[in-house]
């Protein structure tokens, strides 16, 4: 099964804040590389899931493209409470 995980360059939380204010934040270090890559993998799994691709590979497929990752830490990613509202 071809799923594309990688979605695309450039600004990664296009969800979030538009192409300026992410230039902004990065040119001032003001985003943590982890949250990000965190984010991306979120949203890859979900979508992933969307067109109902078992969590299984979903997770196998993400592994993929972060080869250093483990398998149950992506899991533990992708599962994730959003503590930091706490």
């Amino acid at each position: 099964m071809q799923v594309a995980v990688n979605e695309g360059v450039g600004n990664p939380l296009a969800g979030l804040v538009n192409d300026d204010i992410y230039s902004v934040l990065e040119q001032h270090n003001l985003l943590s590389e982890k949250g990000v890559r965190d984010y991306q993998i979120r949203r890859q799994f979900r979508s992933m899931r969307r067109i109902n691709v078992p969590a299984y590979d979903a997770i196998e497929l993400l592994r993929e493209e972060y080869p250093y990752l483990q398998f149950d830490t992506i899991r533990k990613i992708v599962y994730k409470l959003n503590n930091a509202r706490r």
